[in-house]
Formats: structure tokens, C-alpha cells, sequence
């Protein structure tokens, strides 16, 4: 995926609307319906352009809510941390584990997000 691209898109975003401090963009590799690369980028006025690490996402259970799941764990990561590359990270990790529950809710807890950002991708649920 060539990023350029969106980070070309997310400054010109920022200068159209000078209000606006911050720009989150999801990035959906779709091989099949089950099989999917999930990214994220963002930029803001102070750190500039960052993108996230990529998920490939297999035997997804629904799509529904990806985008939603990440938007809230984005808002969240942005007050969980003053690092804005570990707030996209939250919010790609959360959004990423949502693609294995059903339905619109997204079901994971900080704990199992924060696991699977740490590198956890056992798919275990740690209880």
C-alpha cells in the first residue's frame, strides 16, 4: 500500500480545514472477505504523519463495526496515552479484535487490546 498517498491526502485535509488539529484514516487490504490487511495512518499539527503496524486478519467473523470500534479506540488512545503513535496503535489493535466477535459491539477490554499491541497475537483471551 503505498502511503504517500494518504499522507499527501491527510495534509491537504488539515489545510482546507485549519479548525481541525487531527486526522485518522483506516487502511483495508481486502484479499477475500475473510482474509484482510488492517492498517491505519494518521496526522496531526504537532507530530505529523504516522502510520501504524498491519494486522492481517483472517477467518474474520464480521466486518461490521471495524470502523466504528476504531474511531472510539482511537478517541480513547488519545486519552490513555500522550503518544500519538501508541493512540493509533490502540485504536488498530482494539479495531483489529473486533473483526473476530459478531455484531456491532466491540466486546475486548484495554487489557487484550494492549496484549495484542505488546505483540500477542495468540488470538488467546487472557482472564
Amino acid at each position: 500500500m503505498d502511503l504517500s498517498k494518504y499522507e499527501e491526502l491527510s495534509q491537504k485535509v488539515l489545510d482546507i480545514y485549519p479548525g481541525m488539529s487531527t486526522i485518522a484514516i483506516t487502511l483495508r487490504a481486502a484479499v477475500n472477505a475473510n482474509i484482510n490487511g488492517w492498517s491505519a495512518c494518521m496526522r496531526d499539527r504537532e507530530n505529523g504523519f504516522l502510520s501504524s503496524k498491519k494486522y492481517e486478519l483472517t477467518d474474520i467473523v464480521d466486518r461490521v463495526g471495524g470502523g466504528d470500534s476504531f474511531a472510539s479506540a482511537f478517541i480513547a488512545g488519545l486519552n490513555l496515552y500522550e503518544d500519538r503513535q501508541q493512540s493509533l496503535e490502540f485504536a488498530v489493535a482494539g479495531s483489529a479484535l473486533k473483526h473476530s466477535i459478531l455484531g456491532d459491539f466491540n466486546r475486548v477490554n484495554r487489557k487484550e487490546v494492549e496484549a495484542l499491541m505488546g505483540g500477542d497475537g495468540s488470538g488467546r483471551v487472557q482472564r
